[in-house]
Order: C-alpha cells, then sequence, then structure tokens
C-alpha cells in the first residue's frame, strides 16, 4: 500500500465516478441532476456564438465521488493514519481534478448553406481515454512523500520540500515493490511464463515484460476451417487450414 500503483488507481477510480455519473446526469438518467443550467443565455453575441444543448455539469459528479469515496477515509481516526489519510484523499481529488481541467467547449455551426454564421457551444468532458493518458503522465512523475506523515503533506526529498505540491499531482509514501519477480505474500505472480510481442517496445514486449532474463520461443501449430462455401443443398463444405505460429514466453 502506498505505492504509485495505489495511487494511480486511486486517481482513476475517482474520476471514473465523477465521469460516469455526470454522463448519466446528461443523459437524463438521474433525478438529482441534469445539464449545467448556469451557462444558459450567456455567449457573446458579437462573436457569433452564444451557449445551449446540454453542457456537462460536472459539480454534482464531482459532489458524488467526494462523498462515495472520501467519506470512508475521513472517518478513520488515530495519529497512525492521518498521513495515510491526506495522502489517500489528496490522490482522489487528483482523480477528479483532471477530469476538470481537461473539460472542452463544442460547437455546432448555423447558417445559411453552412456558413456558421451563428455558432451554438455546450462543455463537454474528455473522453476518459484522454483523462486516462493525463493520469498515466501524473503516475510516471508521482512524487514521493515524507513517511513521517502528518495533516500537512510534504515532499520526502528535503531538497524539493519548497517545491509546492500540485493538487493534480500524484502521491507516494512506499517505493513500489519488484513485478517481476514472484512474491506470494505480496500477491505478485511475477512475469515468468508471461506471453510477449518480441516487436514491441510497448509493455507487452519482450524487452520490458521480461525484465531483461530473455525469452522463449516455440511453435504453436493451429488448425481450423476455412474457405467454406454453402454447397446446394444443404450444406457447408470447408478445407482444413493449418497456421504455424511463434510464440514467446518469459524466462
Amino acid at each position: 500500500a502506498g505505492t504509485k500503483e495505489t495511487a494511480f488507481i486511486s486517481a482513476v477510480t475517482a474520476a471514473g465516478l465523477v465521469h460516469s455519473v455526470t454522463r448519466s446526469c446528461s443523459a437524463g438518467n438521474v433525478t438529482e441532476c441534469s445539464c449545467d443550467v448556469t451557462l444558459r443565455h450567456g455567449g457573446s453575441a458579437s462573436e457569433g456564438w452564444h451557449w445551449g444543448g446540454c453542457s456537462d455539469d460536472i459539480h454534482y459528479g464531482m459532489s458524488f465521488s467526494r462523498k462515495f469515496l472520501d467519506a470512508p477515509f475521513r472517518n478513520i481516526t488515530g495519529k497512525s493514519g492521518s498521513g495515510l489519510v491526506a495522502m489517500n484523499l489528496h490522490n482522489n481529488e487528483a482523480g477528479r481534478q483532471a477530469v476538470a481541467k481537461l473539460m472542452s467547449v463544442d460547437c455546432r455551426c448555423h447558417g445559411v448553406s453552412g456558413s456558421c454564421a451563428v455558432k451554438t457551444c455546450w462543455k463537454t468532458m474528455s473522453s476518459f481515454e484522454k483523462i486516462g493518458r493525463f493520469l498515466k503522465d501524473k503516475y510516471e512523475n508521482s512524487i514521493q512523500i515524507s513517511d513521517r506523515l502528518k495533516k500537512k503533506l510534504r515532499r520526502k526529498e528535503k531538497s524539493q520540500r519548497k517545491i509546492p505540491i500540485g493538487k493534480e499531482d500524484l502521491l507516494y509514501v512506499n517505493k513500489s515493490p519488484n513485478y517481476c519477480v514472484e512474491d506470494q505474500k505480496l500477491g505478485i505472480p511475477g512475469t515468468q511464463g508471461r506471453e510477449c510481442n518480441r516487436t514491441s517496445q510497448g509493455p507487452e514486449g519482450c524487452n520490458l515484460l521480461c525484465c531483461g532474463r530473455g525469452y522463449n520461443t516455440h511453435v504453436v501449430r493451429h488448425v481450423e476451417r476455412c474457405e467454406c462455401k454453402f454447397v446446394w443443398c444443404c450444406y457447408v463444405r470447408c478445407r482444413r487450414c493449418e497456421t504455424m505460429t511463434d510464440v514467446h514466453t518469459c524466462k
């Protein structure tokens, strides 16, 4: 617990709840919320656009996410947990802030022959894929904080303590374990025997997934029905096709 991976999971969970609830609000599936009515009748007439349509109202989604995910942490008492609680609350909020930060404006043109003389615009959330990429970047640049946890969170590196911690930053206390090697106590299966892609440089690539141990290659034979045709009347005639593929697994 307290690693950069748990920080990322906390942020993604909080962001996902905001995103899902807000989408349901805009779709009219939740009676307690709807579109963002505060934007109506605004805009810039001189620039030829006005607010309209159904803007995503993330305020209800943010509030719901805080009540649902933060309340259990706020009920924890005792000095030993106060710092960890503050860190978890911070990471939850970082996920919610990612949704808010990546809000964008969509517009639709009106006018003769699509001249776009007037535009109707509304605010919308980014795709969750884009939010996920943003949080993945925050994960990769997450900040280790002091394990002498108090209510005020501070960086572990003394030379960096004057640098403020941003509300969108992800925080962790403990360095991540070695996920390459099996550890039954921590529930880590390791990567031995995992199938990998020899040509990929990504996380599924053999170089990264096998952690430098190398990989084994074996040939797998696939037999399947192919080139099937309907014969009148009334059956299907197929050939048996055989393919040989190389499969790579981590040592």
